[in-house]
């Protein structure tokens, strides 16, 4: 049988020891989905590929990729960290959670298309010091589609109608408009703010954002609304949301110093 070698770009997202001296490596590609490699030797000392297979590594990577079963690099090229995930928890914790919801969201193996860039971008993004919750909003909103739940963004499920002040139903897979609040008494009364928001993300190219400024009150309604709909809707959360939300309710018991 020949064996083809590959050039590809890729996002690692995960790396785990394997037998005595051996690393497993999941790495986001941008031809081939998520692929597992094997690197022989990789935790002894003086390994030549260190540098581009550590998590939150972006690079260009050679080497065979099979269809099934585990892939190889022989060569790593251009390797870059994202220094300020890797180095704080929180940022860290963010990364991994949008790595998680690709993860979940595509079998291994099956191209992500479109989604290799929107992920590199969110990780500069996080990176550069922007807001990596809203970062993470953005993602989780896009995303729904790839679980086969796509709410409608655009206007009222029932008339169409954007004009009037709107609110999201899981009933009805997206938002009603004020004439239609009746149609649901468990919508989640979200405000203006959150709904405006909410669409804007729906469609938001990150390759144009520059800078983010949400207010922790409409952050934390945020957070609110997307755990509903990805608990209810959805039905799937990444190992790294627990972690998260656990930082959330460490946050929440510190004094306030403004007080």
């Amino acid at each position: 049988m020949v064996r083809q070698t590959e050039t590809f770009e890729g996002l690692v997202m995960s790396r785990q020891n394997y037998r005595e001296s051996d690393m497993l490596v999941k790495i986001l590609t941008d031809r081939f989905g998520k692929k597992m490699f094997l690197l022989n030797r990789a935790r002894k000392p003086g390994f030549t590929l260190g540098a581009g297979i550590l998590p939150f590594t972006h690079a260009d990577y050679i080497g065979e990729v099979r269809e099934s079963g585990l892939s190889y690099l022989s060569a790593i090229k251009n390797a870059t960290q994202y220094r300020q995930i890797s180095d704080d928890i929180t940022l860290n914790a963010y990364a991994a959670y949008i790595f998680g919801l690709i993860d979940l969201a595509f079998p291994d193996g099956r191209p992500v298309g479109f989604w290799f860039n929107q992920i590199k971008q969110a990780l500069y993004l996080i990176d550069s010091g922007l807001d990596p919750q809203i970062i993470a909003n953005v993602i989780e909103v896009q995303m729904l589609k790839e679980y086969g739940v796509e709410p409608n963004w655009r206007g009222c499920v029932i008339d169409g109608r954007a004009d009037l002040p709107l609110d999201f139903s899981e009933s009805y897979g997206g938002l009603l408009c004020q004439n239609h609040w009746d149609k649901d008494p468990h919508r989640l009364h979200a405000s203006p703010r959150a709904i405006f928001y909410l669409r804007r993300f729906s469609t938001l190219d990150l390759n144009k954002v520059e800078r983010i400024n949400v207010k922790p009150d409409t952050k934390a309604e945020l957070r609110r609304i997307l755990d509903v709909i990805y608990t209810d809707m959805v039905g799937v959360t990444p190992k790294a949301k627990r972690f998260l939300d656990q930082m959330q309710q460490w946050q929440d018991r510190l004094p306030d110093d403004s007080e």
